[in-house]
């Protein structure tokens, strides 16, 4: 097991791209880092120049003590699993768990004891024997997982490997990626662009657009306290709803102008900027879509709106609505309605909403930054 940092990390292509610039990350020893961002933000070439595949332009890179800038992949002592499994076709499951341990010449008993014990850990144990064709997609995962796990590698590598895989069977096998690090216990970095799966999987988030870090931080950080207006986008399902707004104090109380609307900030949020002597200014407003709420009626501080479509979701109804002259997304539980409601929600409804005022998010128009941290 091994501590990885990266100091300053530069990636420059041909004609001077830039894929990744001024990356700083240090991952602790048995640490579960993601990598999470659109596609083109450098998050796998960042996992590359771990791996050794890419050439690192400039920084330093350091798997536990020793710097690894110009040492051969095949001597980090790290595994890899790639998104396209990467499997021989011509050897059954147990010739490719095996193949990396015959290179280094190990036992053949050692070998036999490495390649079954990883595949009862991933419950592939009756499938060693059969080719990679003869196998359905989450266990062409698995074994190409399992080929990592006898390795025993100080740093475990996943560049996205969960895309390729059906919605059902990606939630099974992020499950199954959980209970895989509970009982391997070594450093693993994540690569994905899924941001569903980097908050159920990583012990902290590393959030990268156009090839620089956003924002790093565990997964309730970055969900209750986005960085900036592209970070509090990125993260969350449905997305963060954003609103052009107008700061205001008045009084000693800070409220905002949303429209014609005026909304009394929490106190919470009241003492924030108090501390940091905020003058009212230019300001996008973020609110989650289960943060905002059916009006009760005469209730200050409501917003009208008009309903676009209503999805039943079951459990919830997800209403896309007009509020302030832009698209909105909430959240409403069934079980805070009255079945014969549900006529309010009907394309064309006008219903009036409610933000809670403590789920506010503050950003600065012009540098996207967050207010309040």
């Amino acid at each position: 097991m091994a501590k990885v940092c990266l100091k300053n990390i530069r990636k420059v292509y041909d004609k001077g791209i830039v894929a990744v610039d001024d990356f700083n990350l240090e991952i602790n020893d048995k640490e579960f880092v993601v990598l999470v961002g659109p596609s083109g933000c450098g998050k796998s070439t960042t996992l590359r120049m771990i791996a050794g595949l890419e050439e690192i332009s400039g920084g330093e890179l350091y798997i536990g003590e020793k710097l690894v800038n110009s040492v051969a992949p095949k001597d980090r002592d790290i595994a890899m699993v790639f998104q396209n499994y990467a499997l021989y076709p011509h050897m059954t499951v147990y010739e490719n768990m095996a193949f990396a341990l015959k290179l280094r010449k190990q036992k053949k008993a050692e070998i036999d004891k490495k390649v079954r014990e990883a595949a009862e850990i991933l419950n592939i144990t009756d499938l060693l024997q059969r080719k990679p064709k003869a196998l359905s997609g989450g266990q062409r995962q698995r074994v190409a997982i399992g080929r990592a796990i006898v390795r025993n590698p100080q740093v475990f590598l996943m560049d996205e490997p969960l895309s390729n895989l059906d919605a059902k069977l990606r939630n099974m096998m992020r499950a199954e990626i959980i209970k895989l690090r509970q009982r391997i216990n070594t450093t693993f970095v994540y690569v994905t662009h899924d941001q569903i799966e980097a908050m159920t999987l990583g012990d902290r988030i590393v959030i990268m657009k156009d090839g620089i870090i956003q924002q790093i931080g565990t997964p309730q950080e970055v969900f209750e306290s986005p960085a900036n207006i592209f970070v509090a986008g990125f993260i969350g399902s449905p997305q963060m709803n954003f609103f052009d707004a107008r700061l205001e104090c008045s009084g000693g109380f800070y409220e905002v102008l949303i429209g014609n609307t005026a909304i009394r900030l929490a106190e919470s949020i009241q003492k924030k900027l108090k501390e940091k002597g905020q003058e009212p200014k230019n300001i996008i407003v973020g609110i989650r879509p289960e943060h905002i709420l059916m009006a009760k009626k005469d209730e200050p501080g409501a917003l009208p709106a008009e309903v676009d479509v209503s999805e039943m979701m079951g459990s919830e109804i997800y209403l896309h609505a007009k509020v302030a002259r832009k698209d909105c997304v909430v959240r409403i539980s069934t079980s805070n309605i009255a079945i014969e409601s549900n006529e309010w929600f009907a394309s064309g409804s006008r219903i009036d909403l409610v933000f809670s005022s403590q789920h506010m998010h503050l950003f600065d128009a012009e540098s996207e930054k967050n207010l309040l941290t």
